[in-house]
């Protein structure tokens, strides 16, 4: 009897997805590097042959987790804004921003691949896919006096600064916590505040 594609969409499926779970379980006990295929397939109930169909090494295998992660990182970017012909961020609800949803959701991964060996670029990467994303979908709201893709860099970084420390934090805010504390330093305008520094005139 021959097998309906949409079973075997399914199968490819829930094979893939436990292997990637494989592989997380595995870099939460050891790193990367000293983690075998066999090793996860043992851990995932499959055998190596299914591994092979779907990949050649374990670091393709952990390649396309990154993937996965970075395409909901962009949907959930994009989500306030999306399918909106108009979009006011002063007149955003901070409940709008999703990007700590999504790093909540990818909590496990998040924290293996920002404390491991497994992926020394992988913060670059996604400092480098926000920053594209403000360059390509928010580049009208940049103001014309400042220079695009240093403000697209800085606030990028920032962004992912602030997944790094909830990261440190062990996530003990919630994603609205954090997404409302975002809202209020986009809203924030340090240039009309005085400082009073520790430090005095000798």
């Amino acid at each position: 009897m021959t097998e309906l594609p949409n079973s075997m969409d399914r199968r490819i499926k829930k094979s893939k997805a436990a292997l990637k779970d494989a592989l997380i379980q595995l870099m939460q006990k050891q790193s990367f590097k000293e983690i075998s295929i066999t090793d996860i397939v043992q851990l995932a109930d499959l055998n190596r042959g299914t591994f092979y169909r779907h990949y050649q090494y374990k670091e393709d295998l952990f390649n396309e987790m990154i993937d996965d992660v970075i395409k909901d990182l962009v949907f959930s970017y994009r989500e306030p804004y999306l399918d909106k012909e108009i979009f006011e961020v002063s007149h955003m609800p901070s409940s709008a921003i999703k990007i700590f949803e999504h790093v909540h959701q990818h909590a496990q991964f998040y924290t293996l691949v920002v404390k491991s060996d497994a992926s020394s670029n992988f913060q670059q990467m996604i400092c480098d896919v926000l920053r594209d994303l403000a360059l390509q979908d928010l580049n009208e709201i940049f103001p014309s006096h400042i220079n695009r893709e240093l403000l697209a860099s800085y606030q990028s970084h920032a962004i992912f600064g602030m997944i790094i420390e909830w990261i440190r934090q062990e996530f003990e805010h919630s994603p609205a916590y954090m997404a409302d504390e975002l809202f209020k330093i986009i809203n924030f305008k340090p240039g009309n505040v005085v400082y009073h520094t520790p430090y005095k005139a000798p």
